[in-house]
């Protein structure tokens, strides 16, 4: 699926295929070959096809909620106060998405040949459009009015001394 999918680190695909044989879920057949080293070939199992079949039927569930680290930045670039500090993070963070968006262009002309690669490559986009999104709904929304109300609301609440002046 290429780039978009990111990089394939081959020990870490040997390890989940050692694992699959392991549980039982995929058998390997060592094939000799004439010049290269012998070839392996993996086949689903029965419980293979039963695990897959469960898994293609379960939505996809968020195990990190809707926290990263952009939003993380907001957050302190808001809570800091300073409309200058946040400007400069949704400024950077735009530059970045749009670059992005532009090298999907590339992607995109790539993936001609494979409809999945090409879903791939459109939902990729989408999210990147998402993201440009809540930029926009950032610098809408937390006005230097609004980090101004935020650093009243964060502020200690004044107490009264009850300490005696007395010694």
């Amino acid at each position: 699926m290429g780039e978009q999918w990111g990089g394939l680190n081959i020990g870490h695909l040997y390890q989940v295929l050692d694992r699959l044989v392991r549980d039982g879920l995929i058998e390997s057949e060592r094939q000799p070959q004439a010049v290269k080293p012998d070839r392996l070939v993996h086949r689903i199992t029965p419980a293979g096809r039963a695990e897959l079949d469960r898994w293609l039927n379960e939505p996809d569930v968020r195990t990190r909620g809707y926290r990263d680290d952009f939003f993380l930045k907001v957050v302190a670039a808001a809570q800091a106060g300073d409309p200058d500090t946040l400007a400069a993070v949704l400024r950077r963070q735009r530059v970045h998405l749009l670059t992005e968006l532009r090298s999907l262009a590339e992607a995109k002309a790539a993936a001609a040949g494979s409809p999945v690669v090409a879903l791939l490559v459109k939902a990729a986009e989408l999210h990147i459009r998402a993201d440009l999104g809540v930029v926009d709904a950032a610098e809408h929304d937390l006005t230097p009015d609004a980090l101004a109300a935020l650093r009243l609301s964060a502020a200690p609440a004044a107490t009264p001394d009850t300490r005696s002046s007395s010694a």
